[in-house]
């Protein structure tokens, strides 16, 4: 939430510096991200004219200026802009002055001609054209008006204000508002709120006789007002009201667009306004759309609608998709004569919901999803209507038009000093409890101990909130820590904590890094994953109320996020990626459900680049040696997913716990990865299950090991973990260590055929080994080879 120090300042008075002013705030519970001065690094910029123009004696893309910046004396400068004339008014940079980013600016000479100064793009000043569409793409920035000479940039420009950005928890509806701030920034200083009334009165006519309104459905639309407004005029605003906006981050457009703006920032109430001659048979209906409808919007986009979304309609059709958009079926234009404000109150939760349903998230919807309060839409309206008449935008019709089917009352909420300051290990006294609850504006009945909360606070319900409340505002510095009078004992992790740790060190040591993805997600992904419409991972649980499509289903698999991530990094061009996810999967045993599902963690890795087959077989045999597993390997090719000649089983004590493997071709195209993928997904539970971690002592060898280097040719379709065991079956208690260290296919060795090495690595404990031992050991295992895998010395 972006506030003008200026505009918070009609509500409450400031009077200390910028950075005291924000850590006060910061610490009464209002965070401040950022705060800065506009015009902090910008001096000595002043409004010139420009008299005369000449051409450089020696350049023919610059040109002399005089200027006349109202010190009796003209400035020379050069410029190589071609878009000023004699007569312009400009921002010039006097000799010795500092632009945005701390440019300073000197007198000089430009190809031997003294120039005094330097004449300023918007760009130079800190502005793009986001902030002033009139400037020009490229080129000096020329003010529109007659300014007095010499006057300070900073004023003309509004950067006599300071901006501060504050972060907004999701209870503090009030606080996404001028007003809101005010109010806090009143309670942590202890000066008075200063409320404004903007009672209007509009003309002797009745607007129900230009429109009617009603809601059909007053659980998604809990309050409607409408205004109208004739005779408008559609023209620039003033300056103050463009300069306020620009300093909260949104950009003029004219003065009823930017009334809507400055009332949805001022109060948080949004607003809209409709092309009342464009609004059939003068009625205005809330109620829900049909399903499969089509709508364009604002934007021109055609949307695709539901029977959960909630529409703003005439006699005829849809005018505005409620709380999110307008259309363009009744949009303001340069023709419009009369306009109908909108000030209305919606379901917080429908509007998110269908928000990103549509893909469209706007400053209105933004706002509605917090759940706002409907007593808000009054004091919206009131301050449109107002602002209409102060800038002579058009006339007011007379009565406002107000459904409001079930009245949102203030709530009673009783309290104890006692028990607030038990909470808080606090002496706060009764006086100085009611003094904080009467700035935030609670009506005190301290008779029976009872508060009436105003309904701009929702998240007021019992003593402990009050007890908050006065935490913040006594000042957390305040409060003495106290010893805790309870027992306490020390935490400890778990076997299933330890080995998750064990995990996340093994995959980190290996190069992965480590994310964290929903466990929510769409339907939609089976397909994307290529998983058959028969599996089981369809049989998915439907969340009762997701945040959209996209988060409607609890995961059965992990696959998803990894890939969402694999994707996203390849789509910002790196070029390795190396992930894992420790995460749950949600199976239902039964569905409907009628039990709780089967939550399993799962290890989940996914990596491109430089990488293959073996890299991730790797990683998984480091593993499971650091857990004290032993583990098979057992090819796969039923896995619709996964390369059906690049994927294996994982097997312990002879059952399936995951597989790991190159991914399908066509699932990395799915998910825009032009590189190959390799997964894995084991089963954590089952690791844990079969973890062994006895470490024990093993002293450092004191004889030397005598290593061996084969390569034999076996069958093509032999696979590598057969003659891994018959290597180690046959080398007895000698053997330290096989390590495969080429696998090799050419034409040499003929069709079918492949060469794999390895390097046998033997040592005994209590000796030397001779080179007869070795080579009987090694004279066994070849002949192993020949007879199993009819296997041959390369």
């Amino acid at each position: 939430m972006n506030v003008s120090m200026n505009w918070l300042k009609d509500f409450v008075d400031i009077d200390c510096d910028l950075k005291t002013f924000c850590d006060a705030m910061t610490l009464s519970g209002s965070k401040v991200e950022i705060y800065k001065d506009l015009g902090g690094q910008i001096s000595n910029v002043v409004v010139g004219k420009i008299l005369k123009i000449e051409k450089h004696p020696d350049a023919d893309k610059l040109i002399v200026c005089k200027i006349d910046v109202g010190s009796g004396t003209l400035l020379q400068i050069v410029t190589g802009a071609n878009n000023v004339s004699e007569g312009d008014f400009i921002p010039v940079a006097l000799h010795k002055s500092t632009l945005a980013g701390g440019v300073k600016i000197t007198k000089g000479k430009l190809r031997g001609v003294e120039s005094e100064g330097m004449l300023c793009s918007i760009e130079e000043l800190g502005f793009d054209r986001t902030d002033f569409a009139d400037a020009p793409e490229h080129g000096i920035y020329l003010l529109k008006g007659d300014y007095k000479l010499g006057t300070d940039i900073k004023e003309v420009l509004g950067l006599n204000d300071s901006m501060v950005e504050f972060e907004i928890t999701s209870n503090r509806q009030d606080c996404y508002s001028i007003v809101g701030i005010a109010r806090e920034a009143a309670a942590t200083f202890n000066k008075p709120f200063i409320c404004k009334i903007n009672d209007v009165t509009g003309n002797d006519e009745d607007a129900s006789k230009y429109i009617s309104i009603s809601i059909e459905n007053p659980e998604l639309c809990r309050r409607y007002i409408g205004g109208v407004v004739k005779d408008i005029k559609i023209e620039p605003s003033p300056k103050w009201m463009q300069d306020r906006l620009r300093t909260v981050g949104l950009r003029p457009i004219n003065n009823i667009v930017d009334i809507t703006n400055y009332v949805m920032m001022e109060t948080g109430q949004p607003m809209h306004a409709f092309d009342l001659d464009r609004v059939a048979d003068k009625k205005i209906i809330v109620k829900n759309a049909k399903k499969g409808d089509k709508f364009v919007t604002l934007d021109g986009v055609e949307r695709i609608l539901d029977d959960t979304m909630i529409m703003i309609c005439d006699g005829q059709k849809p005018v505005a998709i409620a709380g999110i958009m307008g259309g363009e079926n009744s949009k303001i234009n340069n023709d419009t004569k009369t306009l109908l404000f909108e000030s209305a109150n919606f379901n917080g939760t429908n509007i998110r919901v269908n928000s990103k349903k549509l893909g469209m998230r706007t400053d209105a919807s933004g706002k509605y999803e917090k759940d706002l309060d409907p007593n808000l839409t009054l004091d919206g309206i009131n301050l449109a209507l107002s602002l209409i008449k102060e800038l002579k935008a058009g006339e007011v019709v007379g009565n406002l038009i107000d459904v409001y089917p079930n009245k949102r009352e203030e709530t009673t909420v009783p309290y104890s000093t006692e028990k607030i300051n038990a909470l808080l290990g606090t002496k706060v006294s009764d006086d100085e409890i009611i003094e904080i609850f009467e700035s935030l504006e609670f009506k005190v009945d301290n008779q029976n101990k009872v508060l009436t909360i105003p309904t701009f606070r929702q998240d007021i319900e019992n003593n402990a909130d009050l007890a908050e409340e006065v935490a913040r505002l006594y000042g957390f510095d305040k409060i003495q820590a106290t010893n805790v009078t309870s027992e306490t004992t020390i935490g400890r992790k778990n076997k299933s904590q330890n080995l998750i740790q064990t995990l996340k060190e093994v995959m980190q040591a290996e190069g992965l890094s480590e994310i964290l993805t929903y466990s929510f997600e769409s339907p939609k992904v089976m397909d994307k994953l290529m998983i058959p419409e028969n599996d089981s991972l369809r049989k998915v649980i439907k969340v009762k109320n997701p945040l959209g499509e996209d988060f409607s289903v609890m995961r059965t698999q992990m696959l998803n996020g990894i890939l969402l991530a694999l994707s996203n990094n390849y789509n910002k061009r790196n070029e390795n990626a190396y992930l894992f996810d420790i995460s749950k999967v949600y199976i239902p045993k039964d569905l409907p459900l009628t039990e709780l599902p089967n939550e399993i963690t799962t290890l989940a890795i996914g990596m491109y680049g430089e990488v293959d087959f073996y890299n991730i077989k790797g990683i998984i045999e480091v593993l499971m040696k650091k857990l004290g597993i032993s583990e098979d390997y057992a090819t796969n090719t039923s896995i619709a997913y996964m390369h059906p000649g690049k994927t294996a089983d994982i097997l312990v004590n002879g059952k399936v716990i995951g597989y790991l493997g190159e991914a399908h071709p066509t699932l990395a195209g799915n998910y825009e990865i032009g590189m190959k993928v390799y997964l894995a997904c084991i089963n954590v539970d089952e690791l844990i299950a079969n973890a062994k971690q006895n470490i024990r002592y093993k002293p450092l060898p004191k004889y030397p090991e005598s290593s061996r280097d084969i390569a034999i040719i076996i069958k093509d379709e032999i696979q590598v973990k057969q003659v891994d065991n018959i290597i180690t079956q046959n080398a007895g208690g000698i053997l330290e260590a096989v390590e495969l260290f080429d696998i090799y296919k050419g034409s040499q060795l003929g069709e079918g055929f492949k060469s794999v090495a390895y390097r046998i690595i033997f040592r005994a404990n209590n000796r030397t080994l001779t080179e007869e031992e070795v080579s009987s050991v090694m004279g066994k295992i070849m002949k192993e080879l020949e007879i199993k895998l009819d296997a041959k010395l390369r």
